[in-house]
């Protein structure tokens, strides 16, 4: 009798075992994955938080744009943060084309003296609104916004510290570079 019991507890142990919490499977449970679905559009007239719609047409347009963010530290440190956010991955966090990604999509160094000194404030907010060539948009001109949109007063502070802070940081990392 002793010998059954023994064999019959044996043999419900798996299905104990399996019972417990650590049987789990956190990742294959019911509920919708990043990337994965259909994006459900925004209400009709509904308004972003902190922001309003671009109301230019296109990156020509933006050309003769100008700032109206004035270029303060607070401003400086938004940008720099936003651009390591969102630029770094392609023009490096310096600015000089330097990160694995650069050279198999050909994105240009931004502290470059082309960029520096030729292209406007309002050709490169025009750039990171409506992108380039390979590079995404991050503003959606008078439509819905998507997770990557940056508002029009992040996209000052980025240019802001493209124009202002980049070049200077990208010569300290420079110098420490060389200690």
């Amino acid at each position: 009798m002793r010998i059954k019991s023994v064999i019959a507890a044996s043999m419900m142990m798996p299905a104990v075992a399996l019972a417990w919490p650590w049987s789990t499977d956190m990742m294959n449970q019911p509920n919708i994955k990043p990337q994965e679905g259909t994006m459900l559009d925004f209400p009709e007239r509904s308004i972003p938080v902190g922001g309003m719609p671009t109301q230019i047409a296109d990156r020509e347009a933006s050309r003769n744009l100008t700032n109206p963010i004035k270029v303060t530290p607070d401003s400086l440190k938004k940008g720099r943060d936003l651009f390591r956010i969102y630029c770094a991955a392609c023009h490096g966090l310096t600015g000089s084309a330097e990160s694995p990604v650069s050279g198999k999509i050909g994105a240009i160094a931004l502290n470059d003296s082309y960029v520096q000194e030729n292209l406007t404030e309002g050709w490169l907010w025009g750039t990171i609104t409506f992108g380039s060539y390979v590079m995404p948009a991050y503003g959606v001109p008078q439509g819905k916004r998507g997770s990557n949109d940056l508002s029009v007063e992040e996209r000052w502070h980025v240019v802001n510290y493209m124009k202002h802070g980049l070049v200077k940081d990208a010569a300290a990392a420079t110098k420490t570079a060389a200690k």
